[in-house]
């Protein structure tokens, strides 16, 4: 599921969506990515939706093989293995008809593969790419696995804080019943929003976590910087203490 803030009107309609099916589906808030950021290409523009006929399947079978099979023969390359998470994703993707987010049976089964690439393309590196941890995040959130959906959210938060970013993160704790790092997030995504559009996001979280958590929760309006930064100001442009 894919959702943008930036748009007129989205909003509503993201709200209605996810409170009519996102709950009910369990998928993936993530703005979503393509390509894995390593200079391969990315999978997801070819492999993005449901299965599309046997050439697309074979060809697919052919990356998901060679993906394998680069990792297995570099153990040690990150980029082996956020292309054979990217090839793992995409699989189940294409074995899921057209026009549904459930993931059963074999396509389930490859999703869990798909996050065990990411953990260990995570573990080689200090910075994991944000586009990498998206695709790791919507196969979290398709597995309902929503604590380690957030995990790798706060990756992308941390390369690309957005309203947006921060928002998908939001969604993930409140579905984690991470009460705490929800409002975070959430007061986050509000404050990088355009002044004019906060109080509208503010209203969308509140009911969204009202419909997870069972409340509205402490989600306060952010404050103003300019009183931190006045202050701040004033205590660097202060008198110096006169010599003796």
């Amino acid at each position: 599921m894919l959702f943008d803030l930036r748009g007129r009107g989205r909003r509503r309609t993201v709200q209605a969506i996810y409170l009519g099916l996102a709950i009910v589906l369990g998928g993936g808030l993530v703005l979503f990515g393509v390509g894995a950021g390593n200079g391969n290409g990315g999978l997801l523009n070819a492999f993005g939706g449901g299965g599309n006929g046997s050439a697309q399947t074979q060809q697919l079978n052919q990356t998901e093989k060679q993906a394998i099979a680069q990792a297995k023969a570099n153990p040690n390359s990150a980029a082996a293995w956020a292309n054979l998470l990217e090839a793992y994703y995409s699989a189940a993707q294409a074995s899921v008809p057209s026009g549904t987010t459930t993931f059963t049976g074999a396509a389930k089964h490859t999703l869990v593969l798909a996050t065990d690439a990411w953990q260990h393309y995570q573990q080689l590196l200090k910075k994991p790419d944000p586009t990498v941890a998206t695709i790791a995040a919507n196969a979290y959130g398709y597995l309902q696995l929503y604590k380690q959906q957030a995990q790798a959210l706060e990756v992308v938060t941390a390369s690309t804080p957005s309203a947006t970013t921060f928002y998908n993160l939001a969604i993930a704790a409140y579905q984690g019943k991470n009460a705490t790092l929800g409002d975070l997030s959430a007061q986050k995504a509000i404050a990088l929003e355009p002044k004019a559009q906060r109080l509208s996001l503010q209203t969308q979280l509140k009911q969204i976590r009202t419909s997870l958590l069972g409340s509205a929760g402490p989600l306060a309006a952010p404050t103003s910087t300019s009183s931190t930064t006045t202050s701040t100001t004033s205590s660097k442009s202060g008198s110096k203490p006169k010599k003796k």
